[in-house]
């Protein structure tokens, strides 16, 4: 045994010897071999941005004091995605009560909205006096932002006289948002005083409920318009809630230079990689 393993040292020795210049001027990667790195990554990420995870920056306090403005998320795409038979191996399950979605706002395909889960269909939803009840069950709702309903709100099915009792507390600045298509569809869908989801629909609330245009003035959200669920918050900055209407690009390049400068000091590090819920 010990005559077998120094033959086969003294092969590999030979072996190496036989072509130095091969061990002292390893094989280069050609521009093209380079280029082709280049875009095997391009195309992974954007697989990854387009079917898996997405980022998004949150742009208003709808959804405070659960999503801060300037928190930046990453949005998982697949599991509350419509199940497929060939990745079995992935999770999917579908929207809950509760759930934080991004979707796609009804009438407005390009316009993205981040809301927290209400109803889901077959759900018949009612207030009384700012209080949620689901299915005839008052519903615990830590999370959510409200002003003191009003003396005067009394019971009402979610959404409907929003702008006259109030659900919660609408302020009156927002009554003109309701639009005309929820105004005539909605009592269409109101059983013995409670709201009914319908099938593949979903209601959406903010968690700062004074502040949120949702559901309550447009209506419901098809399955479809879903996008996926805020899972983390990877970066968090201190945003002005008005600079989502500065689009210029003097404007743009400000603000950049405006994070560059406080970027250390306005950074909300102890929101980085705060899980969403």
């Amino acid at each position: 045994m010990p005559a077998e393993k120094n033959q086969n040292t003294a092969a590999t020795e030979s072996a190496t010897n036989e072509n130095p210049k091969a061990a002292a001027n390893p094989v280069e990667e050609t521009p093209l071999e380079g280029f082709a790195s280049i875009c095997s990554v391009l195309v992974l990420a954007l697989f990854i941005l387009t079917f898996l995870a997405q980022n998004f920056e949150i742009p208003s306090g709808s959804m405070l004091n659960t999503l801060l403005v300037g928190d930046h998320v990453i949005v998982d795409r697949i599991t509350l995605a419509p199940a497929c038979r060939w990745m079995p191996l992935v999770h999917y399950r579908p929207v809950e009560h509760g759930d934080i979605v991004v979707f796609l706002k009804p009438g407005e395909p390009d316009m993205f909205l981040v809301k927290r889960v209400i109803g889901v269909p077959g759900d018949r939803l009612h207030l009384v006096d700012g209080v949620l009840y689901r299915n005839g069950v008052a519903v615990s709702e830590p999370h959510a932002l409200r002003e003191d309903p009003s003396p005067n709100s009394g019971s009402s099915p979610v959404g409907q006289d929003q702008y006259r009792d109030n659900f919660p507390r609408v302020r009156p600045e927002f009554s003109g948002n309701v639009t005309e298509t929820w105004l005539v569809d909605m009592p269409n869908h109101v059983v013995d005083g409670d709201l009914v989801v319908p099938p593949d629909s979903y209601f959406m609330m903010g968690d700062n409920r004074s502040a949120s245009l949702d559901s309550r003035y447009w209506g419901f959200v098809p399955k479809e318009n879903v996008v996926g669920r805020p899972l983390l918050v990877y970066w968090s900055f201190v945003t002005s809630e008005d600079q989502q209407y500065k689009t210029t690009a003097g404007e743009r390049i400000g603000y950049l230079g405006h994070i560059l400068l406080h970027f250390f000091g306005d950074t909300r590090w102890s929101r980085t990689l705060h899980l969403v819920r």
